[in-house]
């Protein structure tokens, strides 16, 4: 187990999968480093990976329209991070074995910031987290508990933006987060 300084390093300079011969940047996360609300994406994108920050292009801009809606701001009140911290070429689905190489650093991030709540961000980050056989569009917005922290998922924002009548969905969802928050009395 690493400390933050430590994680960031070895992380940085990890070669344990192909997608590092192809990354300008490692995406490490974002946000308040003892959050209670973690939220979850699959990988980064082309603007992620120039960046070196998760959620900074189109989907990023909607994603903070999503958290504004229930009090969350990523520089203050909660932390963003990707199951993969090296954007897979095209944008495709991080494949399983990226994903293995890539996860110790994620639950790594989860150890560090002891989340109350984490809302996973599609169905690749709820399948890795919550269930291997989720099914995004018939489980989204279903809470479980796991070790202790509940967990729940939302229609990625990429998929809001190709299909906007997913939107009133996810809006409830958003509502659902909100009251597990006070629920938990997560902080904001």
């Amino acid at each position: 187990m690493y400390d933050w300084n430590g994680l960031k390093a070895v992380c940085s300079d990890c070669t344990k999968c192909g997608l590092c011969e192809t990354r300008n940047n490692v995406v490490f996360g974002t946000g308040r480093e003892d959050a209670d609300i973690l939220f979850v994406g699959e990988g980064p994108g082309e603007q992620e990976d120039l960046k070196g920050e998760p959620f900074v292009g189109p989907a990023g801009n909607l994603l903070d329209d999503m958290l504004s809606i229930i009090d969350l701001d990523r520089k203050s009140n909660c932390y963003i991070a990707n199951i993969v911290k090296c954007r897979p070429p095209r944008n495709r689905d991080p494949l399983e074995t990226e994903q293995d190489a890539c996860i110790g650093y994620l639950r790594n991030q989860v150890v560090l910031i002891k989340p109350k709540i984490i809302v996973c961000l599609g169905r690749i980050a709820a399948k890795r987290l919550i269930d291997p056989d989720y099914r995004i569009t018939r489980q989204h917005g279903q809470w479980v508990e796991k070790n202790g922290i509940w967990m729940t998922a939302i229609y990625h924002p990429s998929a809001l933006l190709r299909d906007v009548s997913k939107r009133p969905e996810t809006f409830e969802d958003l509502l659902s987060i909100r009251a597990k928050i006070q629920e938990t009395g997560a902080k904001i």
